[in-house]
């Protein structure tokens, strides 16, 4: 069953709500939907008492690792943790707090090209059971590629069933931005929903373009209940006028094991 996966993005050390096409190493064409007065741990905090679990903190650049720890202090054991994740520091993130770690950019080189011993080292430091495969995508020809550092390079992986069945093995979930409709509320792409339904292996958040609480029933649909939905930039939580936080958490607390 779909359930609403809450997120902690942050940028310069701050909760923000980024379009995700326009974020780079500088700060040139950035468009930032929301910025918050509010710490990290707040929303960690807030996460906590409404029982949501699952849900991932991501550090876009540096200038984010003090904010980070905050909110894992705030819900120990809760919340995943991604941006900069290497086999080096991954430990010290699950010591701070972190569920699981999510690797994407570290698992290539600067052309795109997959480095699979790099993966294998991960897998040995922390084992699987800690471990989120970041899958976030560009749209390329009739599918989409995975894309790295903050989703501006395309690598040579295909978002496709060969993908995430060999990944599939190696990971807890996967976690898939469609970056090409992160953070404009225009909709979610209901192609790859339906593809992350039928052929991901393993438990699979995607995020990308919601903008209304039914959004959340459509993804249910289109994925047989086999994918969660993160919200961001359309909730009200982060300054959107589309969907209520609340209504998210009204349907986690409501949702039953359904027969597909």
């Amino acid at each position: 069953m779909t359930r609403f996966r809450p997120c902690i993005d942050l940028h310069a050390g701050k909760v923000k709500q980024i379009v995700g096409g326009t974020l780079r190493d500088d700060a040139a064409g950035l468009r930032t939907n929301f910025e918050s007065d509010r710490p990290a741990e707040y929303y960690a905090q807030l996460y906590r008492a409404d029982g949501l679990t699952g849900g991932h903190v991501i550090k876009l650049g540096p200038g984010n690792d003090a904010a980070a720890r905050a909110a894992l202090a705030a819900w120990p054991g809760g919340l995943q943790i991604g941006g900069g994740i290497t086999a080096d520091n991954a430990e010290a993130w699950l010591q701070a707090g972190a569920s699981h770690v999510i690797v994407t950019s570290w698992l290539f080189d600067e052309e795109g090209h997959f480095l699979d011993g790099r993966l294998a080292a991960l897998v040995e430091r922390i084992g699987r059971e800690h471990l989120v495969i970041d899958l976030s995508c560009r749209a390329h020809g009739d599918g989409w590629m995975v894309a790295m550092n903050r989703w501006q390079t395309l690598t040579e992986l295909a978002l496709d069933e060969t993908t995430l069945s060999m990944l599939g093995e190696t990971c807890a979930e996967f976690l898939i931005h469609a970056a090409d409709v992160e953070g404009k509320c225009e909709g979610i792409d209901e192609r790859l929903v339906e593809l992350l339904g039928r052929a991901s292996p393993l438990p699979v958040t995607y995020a990308g373009g919601a903008r209304t609480i039914e959004e959340l029933a459509a993804v249910d649909r289109l994925s047989r209940g086999r994918v969660d939905l993160t919200i961001g930039s359309a909730l009200d939580l982060f300054g959107g006028t589309q969907i209520r936080y609340a209504d998210c958490v009204a349907w986690n607390r409501t949702r039953r094991d359904v027969t597909y």
